[in-house]
């Protein structure tokens, strides 16, 4: 299968990880709308979240409640967006974006961060956010 998600769990592509387990992997999102715009995915393959088992959708969910407290420490900020829209990768994944009310960005975003953070920017926001997990 030539799924990028499926890459990017295995280790194939590099990225940068916010959360792993045995089962999920949370990494930043190449083209973000927000510093911090997280992609959580189930590390085996499934085409639509809801296709998972109830446990692993269960799983899933929980991982991405733990990003999102996380990203509220990590941005001083209440309002954090959760999305599944999956049509743009065909692998089960959730966006998990951090917000603050004067972004101007409507009720979810949907415009790539302009200009993007810098290779060593996320390598930081990464890190922040792996630190408020513990």
């Amino acid at each position: 299968m030539d799924c990028i998600f499926c890459k990017i769990g295995k280790g194939e592509i590099p990225s940068y990880k916010v959360f792993e387990d045995d089962d999920f992997l949370g990494f930043l999102d190449i083209n973000p709308f927000t510093k911090g715009h997280t992609l959580l995915i189930p590390k085996k393959h499934a085409k639509w979240v809801w296709d998972l088992s109830e446990k692993d959708y269960s799983g899933l969910m929980n991982t991405a409640r733990r990003i999102t407290l996380a990203m509220q420490k990590t941005f001083n900020t209440e309002w954090v967006v959760e999305g599944i829209a999956g049509i743009d990768v065909p692998h089960a994944h959730v966006h998990v974006i951090p917000r603050q009310i004067s972004d101007g960005l409507g009720a979810f975003p949907n415009k790539v961060l302009d200009p993007k953070p810098s290779a060593e920017e996320m390598k930081e926001i990464a890190e922040k956010i792996r630190k408020n997990l513990e």
